[in-house]
């Protein structure tokens, strides 16, 4: 989310989303509070530090670090605090570990952990046992609510293609095998032992390299799913398994060459899209995605829930609120288009 008040998001949230709210990460606030920041905060015995590049793999943490855990207790006191007695399923979110590996650069060198298959089994065992505690202090804090863990893995193409390039930028790192990426997740996700969702917000999503089983859903940017994923997609779908669609753009759309935003001719306003005709317009790009690949329409009800396309820390805050309203919206006019369509 944008800005740098936990109160208010978390506000926002709850207020948008009262099925599935989940706790904001506000990046806004500087190092500590960005993903890979954050996530190496629950590292156990791997500190970390940063650097100009990035963050790093230390033989001590450095100041960010300790940043990082004071920023996400204080969240967490936020979040008990306003979610009090809340009983449904809340969301929280981390790095993944294949993610997190291709973005810490190993302590003694400026190529990331990924290059070294000890420190990736360390990394993943660091983050399952972090992980682990973590949802344990959700769990003990929102004791009526059901966690539900998102791991954004939005390097995961990358390391699967071998297309992420060493610290030098000469040679490609080599493809991680699909058996080894799909194992470090569960070896994660079955540590936190709640149902989890992994996040990737990049092209190619690699439905093919998820643990059977495992996983409970997965999030995309509906924009970048491309012809050639949709089998994969589609075999998703029929096997159960959830779809978190990101059919909401995470930033609005810049105007159009030549156009004038704020008026249409002397003393008239351009009338911005109505919100229920947005949302309608998501709903029926998510319909037709099922229908294009020939799947059974009913199932998006059960199976789907409507979400930004990825983050929302780049946008400004008003839109930021408005993505997540047209997100429930649009899920509510789904049951109605796909009676028409019966029709």
């Amino acid at each position: 989310m944008p800005g740098t008040d936990p109160r208010e998001s978390i506000a926002i949230v709850l207020g948008e989303l009262p099925e599935l709210p989940y706790l904001p990460e506000l990046p806004g606030r500087g190092p500590g509070a960005d993903l890979i920041g954050r996530t190496a905060s629950l590292l156990v015995d791997l500190p970390a530090q940063t650097t100009p590049r990035g963050w790093k793999l230390a033989s001590r943490p450095g100041r960010d670090a300790g940043r990082a855990a004071s920023y996400l207790s204080a969240d967490l006191d936020t979040m008990e605090e306003a979610a009090e007695g809340f009983s449904g399923t809340f969301k929280i979110q981390a790095c993944g570990p294949w993610t997190l590996a291709a973005s810490l650069e190993l302590s003694r060198s400026l190529e990331p952990a990924l290059t070294d298959d000890g420190a990736v089994a360390d990394l993943t065992g660091s983050l399952a046992e972090g992980l682990a505690a973590h949802v344990g202090a959700v769990r003990h804090r929102l004791p009526d609510a059901t966690v539900l863990l998102q791991l954004d893995e939005p390097m995961l193409p990358g390391v699967l293609a071998g297309s992420l390039s060493s610290a030098s930028g000469l040679y490609r790192l080599p493809p991680a095998e699909q058996t080894v990426v799909a194992d470090g997740l569960r070896t994660v996700i079955e540590a936190a032992g709640v149902p989890a969702l992994v996040h990737c917000c990049a092209p190619g999503i690699p439905f093919f390299a998820l643990p059977a089983g495992t996983v409970s859903a997965v999030s995309f940017d509906l924009s970048l799913l491309r012809r050639s994923d949709e089998d994969a997609f589609g075999t998703a779908v029929e096997s159960g398994i959830g779809m978190f669609v990101g059919a909401v753009p995470a930033m609005p759309a810049p105007p159009a060459a030549g156009s004038r935003p704020a008026t249409a001719g002397p003393g008239r306003q351009v009338a911005a899209p109505a919100p229920d005709r947005l949302a309608r317009d998501t709903a029926t790009a998510v319909i037709g995605l099922w229908r294009r690949i020939g799947l059974r329409a009913d199932l998006i009800t059960e199976q789907v829930v409507i979400t930004p396309a990825c983050g929302l820390a780049g946008a400004p805050p008003g839109y930021a609120r408005a993505a997540l309203e047209r997100c429930a919206a649009a899920a509510r006019f789904i049951p109605e288009l796909i009676e028409e369509g019966v029709r």
